[in-house]
């Protein structure tokens, strides 16, 4: 390394070290303080697994939940709820549409996307479009199909719209048979393009389980298996990779360009990310610096646990969707 890039390095690292932030993994402070059962479900109900969490335009949180339990399979409950600040239920639906709600995505227009990461009997492997009254507007994939061809999905993961109405769909959740890559739509829901293939190389995944788009106009992907955040631009073109966030499972972006990500399989979990903790990371767009961790409080968990999906609102509230205790968590500065 040459002089000058030395004394560079040298000097970033005491900026960093000044601003009390750092990429070292779990190091970092942890200003929330944690709020459960901020929610209020009508009497007899319990909240199922969640991966699913995003706020509207009015604050409003909404969850989608598999049906009390981890499966939506059979089920007669609502697995789309929408919730106030003050944790009121204001609304819910999607009974019988759906096996596995995975990812939720809220558009500028307050439509709401859920993908359902499972299929039988007609049901499933499909993302699907509501109004915010429950109206269904649309649908990508075939309903209860497992396809690898063009507007086909296995196990689709997340979506994410491009600031020009584009709709871009992850898909791969593990098994024998999967899909990991990207698929382009455009706000019609008319098919534009898809990239990725299985393994570790630039523009290859292993689970892309959640999608964000930046300001800038750049899709980041969790590549969970290959714990890192992969970016591209909207044609698919592979621009970095970022690592220190840890094994990600959510991503969200605040209007203060801050990345909050919930990794919920690392540590006593998963077995190929030694060294790192389970929690909710949260740093600055601006060059990646991880700033603050919000830890898994139980170290030994032996499935996924703690935030699996993650949205911040307004005031800065952050909520982490949970598929192992079965809870959304709410975290408040201290």
């Amino acid at each position: 390394m040459s002089y000058p890039r030395i004394r560079l390095a040298l000097a970033m690292s005491v900026a960093l070290f000044a601003a009390g932030a750092s990429n070292e993994p779990n190091s970092q402070p942890n200003p929330y303080k944690t709020i459960a059962g901020w929610y209020h479900l009508p009497d007899g109900r319990t909240m199922g697994s969640s991966s699913a969490v995003d706020i509207d335009s009015k604050g409003h949180i909404w969850i989608a939940e598999r049906c009390g339990k981890n499966s939506c399979e059979g089920s007669t409950v609502d697995p789309i709820l929408e919730f106030d600040a003050s944790g009121k239920l204001l609304k819910s639906f999607g009974s019988g549409m759906f096996i596995f709600p995975h990812g939720i995505c809220i558009d500028k227009q307050d439509n709401i996307w859920i993908t359902d990461g499972q299929g039988k009997d007609g049901i499933g492997h499909q993302a699907i479009k509501f109004s915010p009254e429950g109206k269904v507007l649309m649908r990508l994939g075939k309903a209860g199909v497992a396809g690898s061809a063009e507007g086909e999905f296995v196990a689709p993961n997340d979506v994410a719209i491009a600031p020009n109405g584009d709709i871009f769909v992850s898909e791969g959740h593990g098994g024998k048979v999967t899909n990991n890559r990207i698929q382009k739509f455009d706000k019609n829901g008319k098919f534009i393009m898809m990239w990725g293939k299985t393994g570790t190389g630039p523009s290859e995944f292993d689970q892309p389980h959640s999608l964000v788009f930046d300001s800038k106009g750049r899709l980041l992907v969790a590549d969970r298996n290959n714990n890192r955040i992969q970016f591209f631009d909207q044609d698919g073109k592979f621009l970095q990779e970022w690592s220190q966030f840890s094994r990600p499972s959510g991503l969200f972006i605040d209007r203060h360009e801050m990345l909050y990500v919930a990794d919920s399989e690392s540590g006593s979990v998963t077995k190929n990310h030694p060294g790192w903790k389970r929690g909710i990371r949260i740093g600055t767009m601006k060059d990646g610096t991880v700033t603050a961790f919000i830890p898994d409080p139980d170290e030994n968990a032996k499935g996924t646990s703690a935030a699996e999906g993650v949205a911040v609102d307004a005031q800065g509230n952050v909520y982490g969707a949970e598929v192992g205790p079965k809870d959304v968590k709410k975290y408040v500065k201290k």
